[in-house]
Parts: structure tokens; sequence; C-alpha cells
């Protein structure tokens, strides 16, 4: 998928208003003792609407914004969320996307994963860190959490980015059913 500046702009302003509303909204407000995060969401958004390519450069951009905005060790975030972008894209590209849940299990495995794989990543440059089952438990409420918030996360990205979407496969699919030509009840 080509994009054109307009749709740069649009996806830099996702980066940055939602890199925004975690920091200030949601890391503060906690339910069950966690917040939610609503990184691994929006790269998984995107990868599943746009592809893997423009998924992983999303992810990229929201991970590095949010190294950087934290003061945390650049490249962590960025490596983690690229994966969960690119992963997001190469289910669309590979698979039929048109299951309505299909955002709610993407957006949940990407948290699982980037989850796990900063934790490691973590332990990897040596920060210590106690591990404990407290650390299960907050990944697993972490990943209900945003399985929650998957849904209308993923309407909201799709909102905004529907002018410079690709064809929907489930709008072909419609369409080629009810042309008339194709049919061969119709010829009769």
């Amino acid at each position: 998928m080509t994009l054109d500046r307009k749709a740069l702009i649009c996806l830099s302003s996702i980066v940055l208003v939602g890199g925004l509303v975690q920091l200030t909204a949601v890391s503060q407000v906690t339910i069950f003792g966690v917040p939610a995060d609503l990184s691994p969401l929006l790269a998984a958004s995107v990868g599943l609407l746009a592809g893997s390519l423009v998924g992983a450069v999303f992810g990229f951009s929201i991970g590095l914004f949010m190294d950087i905005v934290l003061l945390q060790t650049l490249g962590i975030s960025s490596l983690v969320l690229t994966g969960a972008g690119y992963a997001a894209g190469r289910l669309r590209e590979l698979r039929d996307p048109s299951h309505g849940l299909l955002p709610l299990a993407v957006g949940a495995a990407a948290t699982a994963l980037t989850a796990l794989a900063f934790s490691l990543m973590q332990f990897l440059i040596g920060v210590q860190a106690p591990v404990s089952l407290m650390l299960v438990r907050e990944v697993l409420l972490v990943v209900a959490l945003n399985a929650v918030l998957a849904l209308p996360l993923h309407a909201l990205v799709r909102r905004v980015l529907e002018p410079y979407l690709p064809d929907d496969p489930r709008r072909r699919r419609r369409r080629a059913y009810t042309t008339g030509g194709l049919s061969p009840i119709s010829r009769a």
C-alpha cells in the first residue's frame, strides 16, 4: 500500500494523540490494579487495516515516541511494537480479516506478546526486576483489559483511516454476489 502525504499526516497524528492519551489519561486509570496499554492495540489495529509494512512502521513510531517521552531505554518498545504491527498486518494479508471479533483476538494476542517480549528484552539487557506470580497476574489483567478496549479502539482507528485504506475484502465479496451477471441463477 502506498501512502500519500495526507495518510502520513493521519498516521502521525494517531501516534501523537494515541501516545498522549495513553500517557495522560489511560495510564492514570487502573482497573483491578493495572492500567490499560493502548500502544499494542494501536499497532495491531493499523496493521490489520493497512498491512504489514505500514503496521511495522507505525509500531516502530509509536514505540519510539513512548520510549522518548517516558525516558526508557531507546528501542525496546520500538522493536516489540514493530513486531506486533507487522504480525497483525501479515495476518491481514494472509487471511480474510472479515470476522467482526478479529480485532479483539488480535488485540489480546498483541498485548500478550508485547508484554512478554518487553519483559524478556528487559531481562536480556540486565534490568534487575523481581519476577513473581504478580507479574503473570498483571500481564493477564492487562490482556483482559485490552481485549475489552480492542473493538472500540479498532473502530475509531478504522474511522480515522477509512479514506486511505485499500478495498475492504468484505465489500469486494459483497459486490461480487450482488452484481447481476455473476450468478448462474440469474441467467435462467
